[in-house]
């Protein structure tokens, strides 16, 4: 009996067994939807809450959110291509805005068409006003593109003045800020935002293009003249920059100020140096757009033709290594080093002849030229001891060793893990549909 018992209380632990296996099974199958559903109201509520950011700031607190919701890199890649959804119920016609930062008011304009639709990408025209030095802080005029207005788009009218000209540190973080601002409420197309200006915004034309290259596709300098930053203090600059980006320039002939027998030399010298430039001088020119009408088509037609590349296969880019002009697009200058004996020779567009140069230099600077083909990335450098690139998904193979050269030496090669929390990161940082990194690589010169 007592053996019978012991087999049967085994018999009855088996059953009990196999009874807790099928409950956990069914338990299981049971509660996978709502776990599945759990989840994805999760990742729902972290980029609704990342759309509904107000600054980029603001969208960086919720990158934590965004990660912790367990969403894959793919899923996340593909909502940030998506981008927020636009709202019809927005102002249109003539916005006049403002905002404070380090104890400044910015004030600007933007004028949105009345038929905006949000499904549609828009492309943006920022333009820089004259006469800045002549300015005290407030808006100007009704805050209207007036004259100049072109295709439809959306216009940006930020305003200068005497203590922030368009040659400064200011105005570069202001019009970062705005294009930010404009992007969260409007459907806005990121590679088609340019920069145009006239006489004194378009001599800043060419500072922001020398600064901050990457948000924007083209720049128009329009009756400005590159060398009045030689005169106006406006720090190292770096022409071999202006190679990443194409210049639509008109200049007239009778310009008082800046007439073509001064100014075309100059441009001659960019374009024979590999800047992309389309030249129209205006032989009857004054120093104001009366020829606007006759050169409106062609204008926008650039505008049109140019699209921004936010990934290019080529880069070449020289910083102070300061946040205002580290960067262009997937290259960030990290750090400077004492010019050496493994520097790359690097023709640079600042030397004219054996003597001349256009701009004096004054501190330490730094340039990297760049090519990628595939996963292969070549990089010569001079002045820098590191950079960092940054790894789009749509350009690098994960799934392959990435491998970087530095000045002719291997620096880098093994594979590279991609991170949601890169990719939200610089997302919410750049807030841009077309402009999504997966992946920081961190390169010392050799």
């Amino acid at each position: 009996m007592k053996q019978a018992f012991r087999r049967a209380s085994v018999g009855g632990l088996t059953v009990v067994a196999l009874s807790l296996s099928v409950l956990a099974t069914t338990l299981a199958l049971l509660t996978a939807p709502l776990a599945s559903a759990t989840a994805a109201a999760d990742v729902d509520r972290a980029f609704k809450a990342f759309w509904e950011a107000r600054t980029p700031q603001d969208a960086a607190k919720v990158v934590p959110d965004i990660v912790a919701s367990s969403v894959t890199f793919d899923e996340a890649l593909k909502r940030l291509q998506d981008g927020r959804p636009y709202s019809p119920g927005v102002p249109k016609g003539v916005i006049r805005s403002s905002y404070r930062a380090n104890g400044r008011e910015f004030f600007y304009a933007v004028n949105v068409p009345e038929s905006y639709d949000p499904a549609r990408r828009y492309q943006v025209r920022f333009q820089l006003h004259g006469g800045v030095s002549r300015e005290s802080n407030g808006p100007r005029g009704d805050g209207t593109i007036g004259l100049l207005a072109g295709a439809e788009q959306i216009y940006v009218i930020p305003y200068g003045w005497t203590d922030a000209p368009w040659w400064g540190a200011a105005q570069i973080e202001n019009f970062r800020t705005i294009l930010d601002r404009v992007k969260r409420t409007y459907n806005v197309d990121e590679n088609r935002v340019v920069v145009a200006g006239v006489s004194d915004g378009g001599t800043g034309v060419y500072y922001v293009a020398m600064r901050d290259t990457t948000p924007y596709s083209s720049f128009l300098p329009l009756n400005g003249f590159i060398m009045v930053l030689d005169t106006v203090n406006a720090g190292d600059l770096f022409p071999n920059n202006l190679l990443n980006k194409p210049f639509f320039i008109v200049n007239g002939g009778q310009d008082p100020l800046y007439p073509t027998t001064v100014v075309s030399p100059y441009v001659e010298h960019l374009k024979m140096n590999g800047v992309e430039v389309v030249y129209q001088p205006q032989p009857n020119g004054a120093h104001n757009t009366a020829w606007w009408p006759r050169v409106k088509d062609s204008f926008e037609a650039f505008v049109r033709s140019h699209a921004r590349k936010p990934v290019p296969d080529t880069l070449t880019w020289e910083s102070r290594g300061t946040p205002e002009d580290n960067r262009a697009h997937w290259l960030i200058i990290d750090k400077l080093a004492p010019r050496g004996r493994n520097d790359a020779l690097l023709e640079d567009l600042n030397q004219v002849g054996r003597s001349q140069t256009l701009f004096d230099r004054r501190r330490p600077s730094g340039r990297v030229d760049l090519t990628r083909a595939g996963n292969l990335v070549k990089a010569n450098s001079r002045g820098v001891a590191e950079f960092t690139l940054l790894l789009s998904p749509e350009v690098f193979d994960f799934s392959k060793p990435v491998r970087v050269e530095t000045n002719g030496r291997l620096a880098f090669e093994g594979l590279v893990e991609r991170s949601v929390a890169t990719l939200a990161t610089w997302a919410a940082r750049d807030n841009d549909r077309t402009m999504l990194f997966g992946a920081e690589l961190h390169v010392v010169v050799r």
